[in-house]
């Protein structure tokens, strides 16, 4: 992950999140992704999830898995915005083991941003302030796509 990206420690996983093969079950993969990407959105979007005229809806998301995590490793995230659109992100996520430098697994998320009080995409594109927080964490090569 680039230097700009976001970073996030978390705790220890509950023993019950390992599954019968002794490694953090797959599915709390992707409430970890969550977790990061809204912890951004809150802390440099201003992102209010209660109060805000827009949020983020997933369209899609997948994990690629390259090691096992197991109860009681501590992960650190790390996030970057790979495709910034109208009304769109693209978000990779690199999960760590805390202390190993090899990633354990990827994950993508894509976001549309939506009104609120519609539920439908938004018309006139992401808030301001959205866009110029996600772009502080735009890897420099998707800076330069035109598309």
């Amino acid at each position: 992950m680039s230097v700009s990206s976001f970073g996030q420690s978390i705790t220890r996983f509950p023993r019950a999140d390992n599954d019968m093969y002794q490694h953090i079950n797959n599915s709390v993969y992707n409430f970890l992704y969550d977790s990061v990407v809204n912890t951004y959105l809150i802390e440099h979007c201003n992102l209010s999830p209660a109060e805000s005229e827009q949020h983020g809806v997933v369209v899609h998301s997948h994990s690629d898995y390259f090691a096992s995590v197991s109860f009681p490793a501590v992960v650190e995230l790390a996030l970057r915005v790979n495709k910034l659109g109208r009304s769109s992100a693209t978000y990779e996520i690199a999960l760590f083991e805390k202390g190993i430098d090899q990633v354990k697994a990827v994950g993508e998320f894509v976001h549309v941003f939506v009104e609120t009080s519609t539920g439908r995409p938004t018309t006139s594109g992401m808030a301001d302030e959205m866009r110029r927080g996600l772009e502080r964490i735009l890897v420099a090569e998707a800076r330069e796509n035109k598309l």
